[in-house]
């Protein structure tokens, strides 16, 4: 008799477990349905149309109109316009009485760092390959803030060129505080074999040869609590399948960047790198087909390029010793959403 009540507690509590399982598995059936409900009802009337336009205005976002231009690129036959001016930034001295040299900073994130640096009470020399009439607009835009801007146009990939460059700024501005190594030459191809052994020299010598020549011609003026600021990118965090090159020199950038903060921490000197994502400049309409330009930053989260003005708060950040003083050796992506760690 015990044998059958221990089997009929058994049976009961099987049977008691089961119809608890079929409940909790209709329980779970039902908030199924009521998800893919809500999910289908997001989907079809709740989910956001175009951009994301997270910040104080709204910028433009794809499609842009489809345009073509021969390298390097004018941002001056940019349309739209890459916007630099950042109105809703408010300066308030963090650089006040700095001096910055900017290479690539005729136009695109180069100009916009100029000018809020500028903003932030700073001094700007503007290194340029050959883009004068966007060049002068960045000068003109740096002393609207009340500073001085000189303009200095060569060859980043040229040693001596760099060595001139820094004596130049030395000579006009009264010194060397910041250096933003920022220029850069990309070309999509879309296998390794189209890579010429030209343009591997120049996307190198370019991208990563002149910035070890700029810091290295700064160095001897650059002093505790100063700066140095490579512009990396999302390319050589993740790689890019058709900018084998470019994101090669990016990686490149991101370990020098690194690396060269361990070598001067003790001379309290800062290294650090902004990682853009898509940015609307110059650099995509010389490099890219007009239907991809068209559609430019759409495949990222915010499905949109960032305006340059956009990305120059980073760098100020990265500069003034009142933000970082305690940051040196980090990549900071800035890329519209993507979560990839830095490289």
């Amino acid at each position: 008799m015990a044998v059958k009540r221990k089997d009929a507690r058994w049976s009961q509590a099987k049977r008691t477990a089961a119809a608890a399982g079929k409940a909790k598995a209709q329980s779970d059936r039902k908030l199924q349905r009521q998800a893919e409900q809500r999910r289908k009802k997001a989907d079809s009337s709740d989910k956001q149309e175009g951009a994301v336009q997270a910040g104080a205005r709204k910028h433009p976002e794809p499609p842009q109109p489809k345009q073509r231009q021969e390298k390097p690129g004018r941002e001056s036959e940019l349309e739209p316009r890459p916007r630099y001016l950042a109105p809703d930034y408010r300066g308030s001295g963090k650089l006040e009485d700095k001096v910055a040299l900017v290479t690539g900073g005729d136009s695109g994130i180069g100009r916009a760092v100029a000018v809020l640096f500028a903003r932030e009470g700073a001094d700007v020399a503007i290194v340029y390959l050959s883009e004068d009439e966007d060049a002068e607009e960045t000068a003109r835009a740096v002393e609207a803030e009340g500073r001085r801007a000189v303009l200095i146009p060569g060859d980043v990939t040229d040693s001596s060129f760099c060595d001139l460059a820094v004596e130049t700024a030395v000579r006009e501005l009264g010194g060397l505080d910041i250096l933003v190594n920022n220029a850069a030459y990309q070309q999509h191809l879309p296998s390794l074999e189209d890579i010429t052994d030209e343009q591997l020299d120049r996307t190198f010598r370019t991208n990563i040869y002149g910035y070890f020549y700029m810091a290295r011609a700064a160095l001897p003026h650059l002093k505790e609590g100063d700066a140095i600021i490579n512009s990396g990118s999302v390319t050589g965090i993740q790689g890019s399948k058709e900018l084998l090159d470019y994101a090669a020199t990016k990686g490149a950038i991101h370990a020098f960047t690194k690396s060269l903060a361990q070598n001067l921490v003790e001379r309290g000197i800062r290294v650090n790198a902004v990682a853009p994502g898509p940015v609307w400049t110059p650099l995509n309409p010389a490099d890219q087909e007009p239907e991809k330009v068209a559609q430019f930053g759409s495949d990222v989260p915010m499905k949109r390029p960032a305006q340059p003005e956009e990305l120059a708060p980073a760098y100020v950040f990265l500069a003034a010793p009142v933000c970082s003083s305690y940051i040196t050796g980090e990549v900071l992506p800035v890329l519209g959403g993507e979560t990839v760690g830095s490289g």
